[in-house]
Parts: C-alpha cells; structure tokens; sequence
C-alpha cells in the first residue's frame, strides 16, 4: 500500500500537533500500522502503533500519556495525536504498515510498506 503523511510543522515546546497517514489501498483496515520517527544522526525508533480494529494500541515509554494513535479505517487514515510536546520529539515521523496481520511490531524491520515522513521540530 502507500502511504503519505501529513501534519508536521514547527511547534513551541508545550505545544500540540496532528499528524495523518494517508493509506491507499483496499485491505488497509487488516493492517497494524506503526508510527517511527527518526532524528538526525540517531536510528529510527518506535512511537506507537494500532492493531487494525483501533482497540489495541501500542506507545514507546518515551511518548505514552503524551501522544495518542488512532485509525479511521472507512477513511484509510491513521493518526497520531502529540501532546506536550518536547524538543528531543524534533524529528522526522514515519507511518508504515505491517502485512503480518498476527503481530504488532515496534521495530522497523517488521514493517513492510512505508511513507516518506513529515518534519516534527518543538522548539524550546
């Protein structure tokens, strides 16, 4: 499937933003979808992720109370919602889906298809 996101821009530290994920597609609502973000210099790392009925989801410690992830799958669209924003959240979000429809990874090898991202950056 492809993915394109969507949202990102530049935030003061405190702040809030959306970001979307944009899936085409027709099995989209059989996938988790994931949520990694990547920083320069640094590799890229789990956020969060969604099984496909939106009832189970998934956040790194980093983020948890903080960001919320959800789907609307009659619109093939994941969200994630960022909270309290923090300057070591300035980085670049990726949204990707998984064909494994068993599993809810969170790491980027378990991830099949992948969207080209969109800038986070919270200034402090």
């Amino acid at each position: 499937i492809q993915l394109v996101e969507s949202g990102g821009g530049l935030v003061q530290a405190g702040g809030s933003l959306s970001l979307s994920c944009a899936a085409s597609g027709r099995t989209f609502s059989n996938y988790p979808m994931g949520w990694f973000r990547q920083a320069p210099g640094k590799e890229r790392e789990f956020v969060a992720a969604i099984k496909w009925s939106g009832r189970n989801t998934y956040y790194a410690d980093s983020v948890k109370d903080r960001f919320t992830v959800s789907r609307d799958n009659a619109k093939n669209t994941v969200f994630l919602q960022m909270n309290t924003l923090k300057s070591e959240d300035t980085a670049v979000y990726y949204c990707a889906a998984d064909r494994n429809l068993a599993r809810v990874g969170v790491r980027p090898g378990e991830y099949d298809d992948w969207g080209q991202g969109t800038q986070v950056t919270v200034s402090s």
